[in-house]
């Protein structure tokens, strides 16, 4: 088994020699030098930083202990104050990111980014892609990609560095159509949603589309249900990925290598910490928290104890493949989706999923969470492929109905009007008022 690739990414940003092994001292050392310098930088060059981190005193001898007195960035902080974390001028910005927040109200997020901040994501998919693909061979993004240093562009341009051709689809709205263009341009790697990837291997089994030798699958850009690993895995007889990343991290935080037991972080350019979401203390390797991250090298919009919002944890100990950079274990998903039910219980996206997803011939399914009678009620609408319809609903409800976290939650189970498949991240619609 190959070391994962991160390993000499890692070793050339600490400036240590490639052949010997890198060790969590070394990389711990780098990041609280480097984490020093983006708060001293941040402090000078930003007005938000500024005034936040006013009462830090002396950052020498950068340790955990001063780490955890620095105080935390939000997700509404980040909406309401972007501008003031900007620490250059509006001409250095190459890269301008907006999006919606967690919340259904309030002003969006806009992330910034120099070129130099793209160069490091670049560098991030050009060595982290290397553990899936060789050289000579074709991927497929199932990403945006239109406009320059999306996630797509970047991605096809780290892996034109490495001699990797790639095909930009776009996100799958009609996985028949995915899986054709697939059968028209083979390739042996294919990175996307993972259930739209899914419901692209899904339609393309019922409707008997030969999708060519596929040997690797990255799943990306939303967390990742087990049953969506192990459904791709069983139809592809192929090794399936996982990556963390979100636009705050510039698109690239973590990604497994061969061994496939945790996604190794991005140690060089980030510093991920695991809290307890209360009371914000730091948790030890294997304990779940909320996932929060520093950029280290970031020059445009550095991000400094950023809460990410979702529920994670840090692997211990080290690798099978012998690496010693940290692992992050498969994300839960966001925490304030866990929707609280008034039969005392919780319910997440990701507790739907893996229940219904191994379920043959779901593609996809909407969740909505509304009130009835003054009880919850939940209504699922399912994508299915085609002729699967009835034994799709009968399973469903069978599997529903021993699910615990539902008793006495009165369910609709009902067929999509459209046989297209959610383009976004998948959350439990909100509808009671």
């Amino acid at each position: 088994m190959k070391i994962t690739p991160l390993e000499r990414h890692t070793a050339k940003k600490l400036g240590a020699e490639s052949s010997k092994p890198l060790t969590l001292a070394a990389i711990h050392r780098h990041q609280m030098d480097k984490l020093a310098e983006t708060v001293a930088y941040a402090r000078t060059k930003s007005p938000f930083y500024r005034k936040k981190f006013a009462d830090i005193a002396s950052l020498d001898g950068m340790d955990e202990e001063i780490v955890t007195a620095l105080p935390f960035t939000s997700e509404e902080e980040l909406c309401r104050q972007g501008e003031e974390m900007l620490c250059v001028s509006q001409d250095e910005v190459a890269r301008i990111i907006t999006m919606q927040s967690s919340g259904t109200t309030g002003p969006p997020k806009r992330l910034f980014f120099s070129e130099d901040d793209l160069e490091q994501t670049l560098e991030f998919f050009h060595y982290g892609m290397q553990a899936l693909v060789t050289p000579g061979e074709a991927v497929l993004i199932l990403l945006p990609g239109r406009t320059p240093d999306s996630a797509g562009d970047l991605l096809a341009r780290g892996l034109a560095r490495m001699a990797v051709s790639s095909r930009i689809h776009g996100l799958v709205t009609d996985p028949e159509a995915a899986a054709r263009e697939l059968a028209a341009h083979p390739c042996e790697v294919i990175l996307g949603f993972p259930v739209q990837i899914l419901a692209l291997a899904r339609c393309a089994a019922a409707l008997k589309i030969d999708t060519g030798r596929i040997r690797s699958v990255l799943l990306c850009s939303d967390y990742i249900p087990r049953a969506v690993g192990q459904t791709l895995g069983e139809l592809w007889q192929c090794r399936v990925f996982s990556h963390y990343g979100t636009v705050e991290t510039g698109l690239g935080g973590g990604v497994e290598c061969e061994a496939r037991k945790g996604c190794h972080l991005r140690e060089a350019d980030l510093f991920f910490e695991v809290i307890c979401p209360r009371t914000g203390a730091v948790l030890p390797p294997g304990e779940f928290g909320e996932i929060v991250f520093s950029t280290l090298h970031r020059r445009a919009m550095p991000l400094l104890r950023y809460r990410t919002g979702d529920s994670g944890r840090l692997l211990a100990g080290s690798c099978p493949c012998g690496s010693s950079i940290r692992r992050l274990d498969r994300v839960r998903g966001r925490i304030n989706q866990v929707r609280q039910l008034n039969n005392g219980g919780t319910l997440s996206m990701a507790d739907l999923d893996e229940a219904l997803l191994p379920v043959p011939g779901i593609l996809d399914f909407q969740a909505v969470l509304g009130r009835a009678a003054n009880h919850d009620q939940l209504t699922l609408r399912f994508v299915v492929s085609p002729g699967q319809a009835d034994t799709v609903m009968e399973e469903a409800e069978f599997r529903l109905q021993r699910f615990a976290a539902l008793e006495d939650i009165p369910l609709i189970l009902e067929m999509a009007a459209s046989g297209r498949i959610h383009q976004g991240k998948r959350i439990i619609e909100e509808k009671r008022g």
